[in-house]
């Protein structure tokens, strides 16, 4: 941990060394630490610290950013002309009007002391209790168990100076046999909070369960989806048009719906990137606090979210603190999604179906039609058949071609829970429960 102090000295020589009329720096200094396993055995343990400055200078309306990990005076010297000589060169940008100024962000306690403390050794009595019950059952386990600190700053010369520490773990792990898997994650904020016991249950029961897979038919069925699978729609559906870049270009799934039903009435989204629950940042990559953004609200689609330039290429908006960093050409995206919870108990949703399919996760997961929100991919780890609210027997893996709205408009139930799922890029935070959702289309079938 270096600390806002040292940060502010590294910002302080940036601008110092600065000669346009605006610049930013954006400063992420990292921990990590990771230990991977495989066939049962860890087999890596490594640990990587970094400290990543990027400066975006402004010459008029010319913008330009480079990046450099060299802290001595000369290092940031040189990242300071770089980005100014970038911009030099660059075109104008008429839609540009300034970077942004100071505003007081609210703070967010996402630190813990056990997980920036944790040992080599306590990741691997973690993983040791997966590969136990991986050997007891015969199978072979693989994964990883990772912890992360990570401090954030942004400053610049209109007097912008935000800083947030955070930490983070993640533990994984996908159990095989020799025609069948399982699949089990846990996330937090606090390394004492995962349950590598329980993590290695639930993937061992899957690779047990799913072993002598059956071919299967594709065709619309039934499913229920469990809250992986349902985040990763979620986060594809902020990604797809849930930012005020893909609005302005009329290329979002809002354009010309605002306002009006786009998904079931249970179904409600939102931005909060104060949450203390998840991987909170209370301000994006230009400085500007975070808003929490209602996006679609009982199936009525409200706002989409903005940073400081596509804010002011709209009359009356101002940035909702949804900044990615510089240079960005996907525009403010959503990245601390919640969906709302429904009633039921899993045991419920499982009973309610009639036939049906139950997805443990998708994998693979591309657009095909970004407007209309579709989306292709495999089911993987965890695919059986459910019959008369029972479930039958495992089944071979499908290709899924299914529109996230359309998903969402058959959505009839929904779990009382909500699980915390980390993106495998960054701390993207998901919180999504499980869902029954009727005709969901299968179009293909797998050999496994």
């Amino acid at each position: 941990m270096l600390g806002k102090g040292r940060l502010k000295e590294i910002a302080d020589s940036v601008l110092r060394a600065a000669k346009g009329d605006q610049t930013e720096v954006v400063i992420q200094a990292d921990a990590d630490q990771l230990t991977r396993f495989a066939e049962n055995t860890i087999h890596q343990n490594v640990a990587e610290t970094n400290v990543s400055i990027r400066v975006r200078s402004v010459l008029g309306k010319k913008i330009g950013v480079a990046m450099g990990n060299d802290l001595s005076e000369e290092g940031l010297a040189k990242v300071v002309r770089n980005a100014e000589s970038i911009a030099g060169f660059q075109q104008e940008n008429p839609d540009f009007r300034s970077l942004p100024g100071p505003e007081p962000a609210d703070t967010v306690d996402i630190f813990s002391e056990s997980t920036a403390m944790c040992t080599p050794a306590r990741r691997a009595e973690g993983v040791e209790a997966i590969l136990r019950r991986s050997r007891e059952n015969g199978l072979k386990a693989a994964g990883a168990f990772s912890t992360s600190t990570a401090e954030s700053a942004v400053f610049n010369s209109l007097g912008v100076a935000a800083y947030q520490r955070g930490t983070s773990a993640n533990l994984m792990t996908v159990v095989m046999s020799e025609d069948s898997s399982g699949y089990a994650a846990q996330a937090a904020k606090d390394v004492n909070e995962l349950d590598p016991q329980e993590v290695g249950r639930i993937a061992v029961d899957k690779a047990l369960r799913s072993r002598d897979p059956q071919p299967f038919d594709p065709g619309a069925y039934t499913v229920f989806l469990e809250e992986e699978a349902v985040a990763t729609m979620v986060f594809f559906l902020g990604y797809l048009g849930l930012g005020a870049l893909p609005m302005q270009e009329k290329r979002s799934f809002l354009t010309g719906r605002m306002g009006e039903k786009v998904t079931g009435e249970n179904i409600t989204i939102w931005d909060d990137g104060l949450d203390p629950e998840g991987f909170s940042l209370p301000f994006d990559f230009e400085g500007v606090p975070r808003q929490k953004v209602m996006l679609i609200e009982n199936g009525i689609g409200k706002n989409v979210v903005y940073d400081s330039f596509t804010a002011g290429r709209e009359e009356g908006k101002a940035s909702t603190g949804h900044s990615l960093p510089a240079p960005n050409m996907l525009g403010p995206i959503p990245i601390h999604l919640h969906m709302a919870p429904g009633s039921a108990s899993r045991e419920e949703m499982i009973a309610s179906i009639e036939r049906g399919i139950w997805v443990t996760r998708f994998h693979y997961t591309n657009p095909v039609h970004p407007v209309k929100t579709i989306l292709t991919g495999m089911t993987r780890d965890g695919t059986f058949l459910i019959e008369n609210g029972e479930v039958t027997r495992p089944l071979k893996n499908f290709r899924f071609t299914q529109s996230i709205l359309e998903a969402f408009a058959n959505a009839r139930m929904l779990s009382a829970e909500t699980k915390l799922t980390k993106s495998g890029f960054g701390n993207i935070a998901t919180f999504a429960p499980a869902a029954v959702i009727d005709g969901f289309r299968f179009t293909g079938v797998t050999e496994f």
